[in-house]
């Protein structure tokens, strides 16, 4: 794939839009969550995770989004500023709503679960009144995340988000990032995805997600690069469709497609990962890498992660990441170029 284009004369690498929550995890291994009794309290919710990996790596990163007026609130911007994430747009909630919590389940290394608290919560009450077109015109690129789209006023801070990015050649990320909490139905998490992923410059979530987003029932016979080539014929550059153990494709506006599997850990939970392959990912399309270096990088970012017991605190550093590749036995055969028609789950045609 040629390199992907982006402004290079801005000062802020990436801002990105969403929720900003609390991640409590089990102490307890390999149980159920009625069988743990303390938890770990970790800044959490995934365009967060995706702003401290993004500037772990080094890179000038911004957020756009509310916080809970309160002592959590104060934590997880504290957090930000320790990692020298700009906190000028993260305003606090005016009506008492809360950060939203997130108990996860580590019941056994490849088994985990999320129980999401998600009523009231700051982060859907960001308006458009909040969103600054001069601060996304010195962005590079524009995160979006799928949970901010789930109710109003969020979503519409969203929406004017991507057109005043797209005013002031910024680019948009898409990260679809699915949570069946807040939204009223799948026809509304459709309808809400698909305008999205039509406006972005990179789209990235799993099958599952792509199948919500167009409404297909599991177990579909739809390619993967039928999904992928609807959407950069709307404008995307690269189209990243995950699925979990067994893999990554990504696609290219220039007719490129490739396939990237995982490294070799000793998993300790199953989540986490996504939020580190997408700010690696991010590190390497920044840095001006090709496709296959930035997939490779990405997985290794995410084999960290879900290794560790944290998401935000085991970002790691580019050194990190380098150096994990160096010792792996996977090193420089993890990502490859692979024929435009081959797919990890679907036929051979489009429908």
């Amino acid at each position: 794939m040629k390199k992907f284009s982006f402004a290079s004369t801005k000062d802020i690498d990436v801002i990105a839009v969403g929720r900003i929550a609390i991640d409590l995890n089990p102490n307890e291994i390999h149980r159920t969550l009625d069988k743990v009794n303390t938890f770990t309290k970790y800044v959490g919710g995934s365009p967060a995770n995706i702003a401290v990996g993004l500037a772990r790596l080094g890179k000038k990163v911004g957020f756009i989004g509310k916080v809970s007026d309160d002592a959590f609130g104060r934590y997880v911007t504290d957090y930000f500023i320790e990692k020298g994430i700009d906190v000028s747009h993260v305003s606090k909630a005016s009506h008492g709503e809360v950060l939203g919590l997130t108990f996860t389940e580590i019941s056994s290394p490849t088994e985990s679960q999320i129980l999401m608290y998600r009523e009231g919560v700051a982060d859907l009450q960001l308006a458009p009144e909040d969103v600054s077109e001069e601060y996304i015109k010195r962005a590079r690129f524009l995160l979006i995340s799928g949970t901010a789209l789930a109710a109003s006023p969020s979503r519409e801070a969203c929406f004017l988000a991507m057109k005043y990015a797209k005013k002031h050649d910024t680019r948009v990320i898409f990260d679809i990032d699915y949570r069946n909490y807040t939204w009223k139905s799948k026809a509304e998490v459709a309808v809400y995805y698909s305008l999205t992923g039509q406006r972005s410059d990179i789209l990235m979530g799993s099958r599952e997600e792509f199948e919500l987003m167009e409404k297909l029932e599991q177990g579909n016979d739809i390619p993967d690069y039928c999904l992928a080539d609807q959407y950069l014929s709307h404008g995307n550059q690269i189209v990243i469709i995950k699925h979990g153990k067994k893999g990554s494709l990504a696609y290219s506006s220039d007719r490129k497609a490739y396939q990237v599997g995982s490294f070799s850990v000793k998993l300790l939970k199953s989540f986490g990962g996504g939020d580190a392959y997408a700010s690696a990912f991010l590190y390497g399309i920044l840095e001006g890498w090709q496709l296959a270096p930035s997939l490779e990088f990405a997985a290794a970012s995410a084999a960290r992660v879900v290794s560790s017991h944290s998401c935000s605190d085991a970002m790691s550093t580019a050194e990190e990441i380098k150096s994990f590749i160096a010792n792996s036995q996977e090193a420089g055969t993890i990502a490859q170029e692979i024929p435009w028609d081959q797919s990890i789950t679907g036929g051979k045609s489009c429908r």
